[in-house]
């Protein structure tokens, strides 16, 4: 039989047949290995079309972002199944595989009725001559659970290797988190893990648009613990909410309201009237800033390189007059006595965001590090060329990853952050920050103040 890809032909299809959940979670694999899309953007449109209840499109999410996150383990407990290559496998196929794998091993779905609905989701999607392979190799699969797998896959490896392997993670990726742990294989475990959770979706009611009682009362969410402005949400749709789509509230994870939130909490001396949001988009913290700034007499400007996240930086900040420039932040001019405080919230990884990306661990290599940091060294080179004397920069980055953060701090006069994250616990011995999911239910964000 015959499994190579074959170009141009689609297979025929029979969506009333299928088992819709599976079916949703199959096209998400599909976009995102064929297309390059993003799963967290695709998704909410896939299950909108299917029509899924609130049950059915919890389960097309756990299938379709859990068979992400674990696709890189998948992959290797399917080759330990096949005798043959598994890049040489029809990619329709492979994604077949890995959700009827992630099933049979990281759900409480019964390992029978995972290899069962991954062959009838084969026929329904016209892939039904692969039917009897996709059934061997998951009957192959099931043999054992994923500890046991991953037993067996990682007896060669360090310690690392291992825990790299069982918490389906790239090897890089888990050696970056160990060193910003200091080397605590324990609590690397523990961040690790973390990334597998459901994330809650954290909103900010912008002060002076939205009262955060408010908000609370019309979300029916739990008040953030460390944001004044911030309310975490378990279930819902946020963009439902009337305070959303008035544009008095927003989306925005608890810890890049943090980081603005030190910005502007940050000692300077003498004049506090201009603020710069350097790598603007999409918006979010400069909205904050906005909001922030209005209630001092402060103004605020933002610059962002790409004119369609320009465009997002106008939309999210249309209630205040911010000016948005489009262009490379390495060319934004200076102004006449320089500005007071300045975000630099830099172009990264991404490794602190994980959780919500659900295939970002396997698309990232650790050859995109040394460039990024690079950038980073360029920009807050370029905000502190802007800040005038006595002002202060904010060095911002949704990574843990130490070239991405002390790194490209070191050297520089540093506050004491840990002093603008008022009643945010488990801080460090400073003076920068770095924030954890499995410490505070944040991203990972990263944040330091240079004084010039």
């Amino acid at each position: 039989m015959a499994l190579t890809e074959r170009r141009g032909r689609r297979p025929a299809r029979n969506d009333a047949a299928a088992d819709q959940p599976r079916l949703v979670a199959y096209d998400l694999l599909r976009a995102v290995s064929a297309e390059g899309a993003y799963a967290n953007l695709v998704l909410p449109g896939l299950i909108t079309d299917s029509g899924l209840d609130r049950r059915d499109a919890a389960l097309a999410t756990e299938l379709g972002y859990g068979t992400l996150r674990a696709s890189g383990t998948l992959d290797e407990i399917l080759a330990a199944c096949l005798d043959r290559p598994l890049a040489g496998v029809d990619a329709p196929v492979r994604d077949l595989l890995r959700l009827g794998a992630y099933q049979a091993l990281r759900t409480r779905i019964p390992a029978h009725a995972a290899v069962a609905t991954s062959v009838d989701l084969a026929r329904a999607t016209g892939n039904g001559r692969a039917a009897g392979f996709l059934n061997a190799v998951l009957r192959r699969v099931v043999t054992s659970d994923w500890d046991g797998w991953t037993s067996r896959l990682g007896a060669e490896r360090s310690a690392l290797g291992r825990l790299a392997l069982h918490s389906a993670h790239p090897e890089w990726i888990a050696a970056a988190f160990a060193d910003a742990l200091g080397g605590d294989l324990a609590e690397t475990e523990r961040a690790l893990t973390a990334d597998d959770l459901r994330p809650q979706t954290h909103l900010v009611g912008w002060p002076g648009r939205i009262d955060r009682d408010e908000l609370l009362a019309a979300s029916g969410g739990e008040p953030g613990p460390y944001s004044p402005y911030a309310v975490r949400l378990s279930t819902g749709d946020p963009g439902a909410l009337a305070a959303v789509r008035d544009h008095r509230a927003g989306v925005q994870d608890e810890g890049s309201q943090l980081c603005a939130l030190a910005l502007a909490r940050a000692p300077i001396t003498g004049r506090d009237e201009r603020w710069l949001d350097l790598c603007a988009g999409p918006g979010s913290k400069a909205a904050l800033l906005a909001a922030l700034a209005v209630e001092r007499g402060a103004t605020v400007w933002a610059n962002e390189l790409h004119p369609h996240r320009a465009e997002l930086v106008r939309q999210a900040t249309a209630a205040w007059a911010v000016e948005v420039n489009v262009g490379d932040a390495r060319s934004v001019p200076e102004i006449e006595g320089g500005y007071d405080r300045v975000l630099v919230d830099a172009p990264c990884t991404g490794l602190g965001a994980l959780r919500r990306r659900p295939e970002a661990r396997w698309r990232r290599t650790a050859a995109d590090v040394a460039p990024l940091a690079a950038l980073q060294r360029e920009l807050l080179a370029c905000a502190l060329r802007l800040v005038r004397p006595g002002g202060v920069v904010a060095y911002a980055a949704c990574s843990p990853h130490l070239a991405e953060t002390r790194a490209v701090v070191a050297g520089h006069d540093l506050l004491d952050a840990r002093a603008s994250f008022d009643g945010v616990d488990h801080l460090g011995d400073g003076p920068s920050v770095q924030l954890w999911p499995h410490r505070q239910g944040t991203d990972a964000m990263f944040c330091a103040l240079i004084q010039r």
